[in-house]
């Protein structure tokens, strides 16, 4: 059976879908959601700059993409190979290792941003 998107709405849908698997089966896309959610929290108490949100928001874009695919990656994997397979694993590590690389860029990203406001803030109150 072929699931095809008729219209706009069903578009969304399935995507919607796609997003609420992940987010109920895959342990780190929770931990990124939380973090997400504190990120936009700290950036909207800092009051950033455009510049600066458009960076925080392509660094959460850019690990949420990652995740994404790589829960996609892993069951496309299985579904072909449910038997543990030297080129399954493979498959598998280097989907989680392009989530690791795509997380460690926005933490940096988001210490360079949130860094310094936090950094004046904590040296206006002492």
């Amino acid at each position: 059976m072929t699931r095809r998107a008729r219209s706009l709405a069903d578009a969304f849908r399935f995507a919607f879908a796609g997003l609420w698997y992940v987010l109920r089966t895959q342990r780190n896309a929770r931990v990124h959601a939380l973090a997400s959610v504190l990120v936009v929290a700290l950036a909207w108490w800092l009051q950033l700059q455009p510049l600066e949100w458009a960076l925080l928001i392509l660094a959460m874009g850019l690990v949420w993409l990652t995740e994404l695919l790589n829960t996609a990656l892993e069951a496309i994997v299985d579904l072909v190979n449910p038997e543990i397979h030297p080129l399954a694993k493979a498959g598998k590590d280097v989907g989680a290792a392009a989530v690791l690389i795509a997380s460690l860029a926005a933490s940096v990203i988001g210490f360079l941003v949130l860094g310094p406001p936090l950094w004046r803030f904590f040296l206006r109150i002492r």
